[in-house]
């Protein structure tokens, strides 16, 4: 037994013992870190691992990092270790698994205690940092101590066994729940990959052809350009019709390769004079006639 818990022997404690046995006490701390030590008690073994501690540290809050927050639940069965805000368990330390706790003396604000891990069954040191309640968390752990020496007492030991299958399924649930948490994440993971996928290989538009633009009588507007039907004239007798001749510009010639005669065209000056003037004459005619028709 070490000076945090001897020295209260003789005072009260201060909690009920339904409030550490039925339910836990909880406290606010900066988590400095653990360590492995190589005894299971002593002052100088854990006044080494706070100095180790804190010189880590020291190394890290020189780079930026932040000493993280935690919450402390004790009780009976022993110290749970949580995330303050997702109340997520750190590290569960049962009772019969500590066998030192002080607080530092040379400062005020350090307290720790050593447990037995579980899995490698190594001695780790924790180190926690309170400014105004290292003494008083110091004296619950101890108090909670207290209370499960008497209970085993009056059981007989026989609520020690039952402790500890009660931690040991404490912490196979805690281990299912991470396990839990993984497989989320995981399964999370593959449906972004797979979100991620099916938007690579989609394509990114569908051409539709465009079809032509029609006037209000629903007919497509004629031009000039645009190519012949390929509708099907119909036959006659199994015989294709002749070709529909093209229209050409050219103007046609005679036999000779002379152009055709139009007398009223001609200019004025290719006629001699009587001759020009009986063509007037007929073109003056011909403008009466179809003026009274």
């Amino acid at each position: 037994m070490n000076r945090a818990f001897s020295r209260k022997k003789d005072k009260t404690w201060m909690h009920t013992p339904e409030a550490l046995s039925k339910h836990y006490i909880p406290y606010n701390a900066k988590f400095l870190g653990s360590t492995e030590v190589e005894q299971p008690k002593g002052t100088e073994v854990v006044r080494d691992a706070v100095r180790k501690l804190k010189f880590a540290r020291h190394i890290k809050k020189s780079e930026g990092q932040k000493i993280p927050k935690v919450e402390l639940q004790i009780s009976i069965y022993g110290v749970k270790i949580l995330e303050p805000k997702t109340k997520e368990v750190q590290h569960n330390c049962q009772l019969h698994r500590i066998s030192f706790c002080a607080d530092d003396k040379t400062d005020k604000r350090i307290f720790t205690f050593i447990c037995k891990d579980s899995e490698s069954n190594k001695h780790l040191c924790y180190v926690f940092d309170s400014e105004k309640c290292a003494e008083e968390i110091t004296l619950t752990i101890g108090q909670a101590f207290d209370l499960a020496y008497r209970k085993f007492l009056e059981s007989g030991g026989k609520d020690v066994e039952t402790r500890k299958q009660i931690a040991g399924l404490q912490k196979r649930i805690q281990d299912l729940e991470t396990e839990n948490m993984e497989l989320k994440n995981k399964v999370q993971d593959l449906e972004n990959q797979l979100r991620i996928t099916q938007v690579s290989t989609s394509p990114v538009s569908s051409v539709t052809p465009k079809s032509p633009s029609t006037d209000i009588f629903d007919m497509i507007p004629f031009s000039p350009v645009s190519t012949q039907s390929s509708i099907p004239i119909p036959t006659r007798n199994g015989t294709q019709p002749p070709p529909i001749p093209s229209r050409s510009t050219e103007i046609k010639r005679d036999l000779f390769g002379a152009e055709p005669f139009d007398p009223f065209n001609c200019g004025g000056g290719d006629f001699p004079p009587d001759i020009q003037s009986k063509l007037d004459e007929m073109q003056r005619q011909r403008w009466r006639g179809s003026k009274w028709d």
